[in-house]
């Protein structure tokens, strides 16, 4: 490459989508993506309802690095993985000891697992899924097990228990909260969820937390904080993401939560981005994909000197969880209000208000997620 290239470090939904976004602006200026793994694309949110929607690991990977780079013209370059960004001279540093100069540096490296701090023989056991490796991993041992634990009630947690019960598996669920999802829904909408998830076969541990992993001949067995012990083949772990931000921080670019940005995904430094997964925007860290979509839209146009700042609509969350159709649009943080709710046997409707009855969130379940198209008309934008 005669010109210096645009570099894009990550080959996740968020690499790739201002990649294309870009291309919509300019088709000549070179780009560079480089990723630590296989480089191939595939859809992360489908990994938790694979088994419902019957894919296989194989069959998830819609396009392999070659061919997107050829529908993006492209380089991508597979499994090189950078150690040491030096954004003062513009210069990457990758772990096969190549030194690389770039004009524009995006920043799309995703997050990275939580793990607690567990304690027995068997912890080298626990499982956790993040990409489609992972994904491939998991289901080679499922292949002769039947007893399946998991540690979050989560999004993520939710959703693999949903999959892996109706496809027969015998599905525990362990959490310290009182009730699933309880970061994002009322009381009465995690009760709701629960029940339909347990009409599934699924048993909750809740207000507890996993202790000590032993292994057990074949099996594992969990000892609770609560005292319970329960015996499982498989333990997989899914209690949230924290974003990738080492790299930056080594590079001296500001990090907090996130790789901190301003809305035109600006890090401290000029001309390296950040976006996705790995980014805190102006204080908010958006893991999903329609902030993805948005803010690579907006990069996008910014690359091409066409400074755009990112803007969010209300983006409802719909949770994969077909046991519990399960949309949320939680509040803005610090929003004041209080939650309205109205509860039926086939569902629960919580609008979250201010005191002039503006509409500010909502959970809807069962029935009541048919009123998501309506509802989010009415919501205030996540960020303007």
């Amino acid at each position: 490459m005669s010109r210096k290239p645009i570099v894009i470090i990550g080959s996740g939904l968020a690499g790739y989508a201002v990649v294309r976004e870009f291309r919509k602006f300019d088709v000549k200026t070179p780009v560079l993506i480089l990723s630590a793994d296989h480089g191939g694309f595939y859809t992360k949110p489908m990994l938790s309802n694979a088994l419902a929607t019957g894919k296989t690991p194989a069959s998830l990977l819609t396009s392999s690095a070659e061919r997107m780079a050829d529908q993006m013209n492209a380089m991508i370059r597979p499994y090189s993985r950078v150690i040491t960004i030096d954004p003062s001279n513009k210069n990457l540093f990758l772990q096969n000891g190549e030194k690389l100069n770039y004009d524009q540096l995006v920043l799309a490296l995703g997050a990275n697992q939580i793990h607690l701090p567990l304690e027995g023989d068997g912890i080298e056991e626990i499982l956790s899924v993040n990409d489609l490796d992972d994904y491939r991993r998991f289901r080679d041992a499922l292949a002769t097990k039947k007893e399946i634990a998991i540690l979050g009630t989560g999004l993520i947690g939710c959703e693999f228990a949903n999959d892996l019960a109706v496809a027969g598996y015998h599905v525990h669920v362990i959490d310290i909260s009182a009730q699933p999802l309880g970061r994002l829904l009322p009381q009465a909408g995690g009760i709701f969820l629960q029940r339909r998830l347990e009409a599934t076969g699924v048993v909750f541990h809740m207000d507890t937390t996993t202790q000590r992993v032993e292994r057990a001949g074949e099996s594992l067995q969990l000892a609770l904080s609560n005292g319970e012990i329960i015996k499982a083949d498989i333990f997989l772990t899914a209690v949230g993401l924290a974003p990738r931000i080492a790299l930056a921080k080594a590079a001296g670019i500001e990090v907090n939560r996130g790789i901190v940005v301003n809305q035109s995904l600006r890090t401290s430094y000029e001309d390296v981005y950040a976006l996705g997964d790995c980014a805190e925007v102006d204080g908010r860290v958006l893991p999903f994909v329609m902030p993805i979509m948005h803010a690579a839209r907006a990069l996008a146009a910014t690359l091409t000197n066409k400074p755009t700042p990112a803007r969010y609509p209300a983006m409802p969350v719909l949770v994969k969880t077909p046991a519990c159709p399960t949309v949320i649009s939680p509040p803005n943080p610090g929003a004041k209000g209080k939650w309205q709710i109205e509860e039926t046997q086939d569902g629960v409707k919580a609008l979250f208000q201010d005191e002039e009855n503006k509409l500010l969130g909502f959970a809807l379940l069962g029935v009541a997620a048919k009123e998501k198209n309506l509802l989010a008309t009415r919501l205030p934008l996540v960020m303007e």
